[in-house]
């Protein structure tokens, strides 16, 4: 492995590192002040109400939940440059990765420039037709920026990076066999909580409750594991 390679490595396994970690604060402080994910799925009137009671401060955390994610940005780009040589499609799965970041972070980012207009709207009107209008356009831009955009796109298209990858990855010798398939149980896990997605819009749907937080703890905790297993490699052969 020549120089810039090595350094490739070692950089993308930081960045994967940061990136995983970092999520963890915001989302911790989510699940404690907004009941997140909970609250995704709660009646929009409720959630415009508890939104503006959260004032500046939660805004600010959705704002750091959005940004936390852009070191995997970069990651990406450095963990396909070091493994495209030796696996090609790793390259198209990369861009697929890159956009499934881009459209969460557009997804993340309706809470810090959308919702709280709606919510005090919503909140400070004492005309009911105004009440009605900005629940209504929150239930759109929830739909559209939320579930299709930063939880169907988003989500599937990091399933796809993660598998392909995993298996790049374990035939270019980086992971052994049981952390590609930590990489793929992890996606099909989280596959699985698109059905929740759908029973958006389809009530009768199955649904597997515990999906979407199973399968995206699985796939944080591959995630920071290779990015530990890209900086020991990187150190180790520089």
């Amino acid at each position: 492995m020549n120089t810039p390679e090595k350094t490739w490595l070692a950089r993308a396994g930081q960045l994967l590192i940061a990136g995983g970690l970092l999520l963890l604060i915001p989302y911790a402080i989510l699940t404690s002040t907004f009941d997140y994910p909970d609250s995704l799925r709660a009646e929009p009137g409720a959630v415009l109400s508890r939104f503006q009671a959260g004032g500046a401060s939660l805004i600010w955390t959705w704002l750091a939940f959005a940004l936390v994610g852009l070191p995997l940005i970069p990651a990406y780009v450095l963990l396909s440059q070091w493994v495209d040589k030796r696996e090609p499609t790793v390259r198209w799965a990369t861009t697929v990765g890159l956009i499934g970041l881009v459209v969460q972070l557009i997804g993340l980012l309706r809470w810090v420039f959308v919702v709280p207009v709606l919510a005090r709207i919503f909140v400070t009107t004492d005309r009911e037709a105004v009440r009605e209008a900005a629940r209504l356009a929150f239930i759109t831009i929830h739909q559209y920026g939320g579930v299709l955009l930063g939880e169907h796109l988003g989500q599937l298209f990091t399933i796809v990076w993660t598998v392909i990858l995993a298996g790049a990855l374990g035939r270019a010798g980086l992971l052994n066999r049981g952390w590609v398939w930590l990489g793929y149980v992890a996606s099909a896990i989280y596959l699985l909580a698109q059905a929740e997605l759908l029973a958006t819009v389809l009530p009768t749907f199955p649904v597997w409750n515990p999906a979407g937080f199973l399968g995206s703890t699985l796939w944080l905790i591959w995630l920071i594991g290779l990015g530990l297993r890209c900086w020991q490699v990187g150190r180790i052969e520089k």
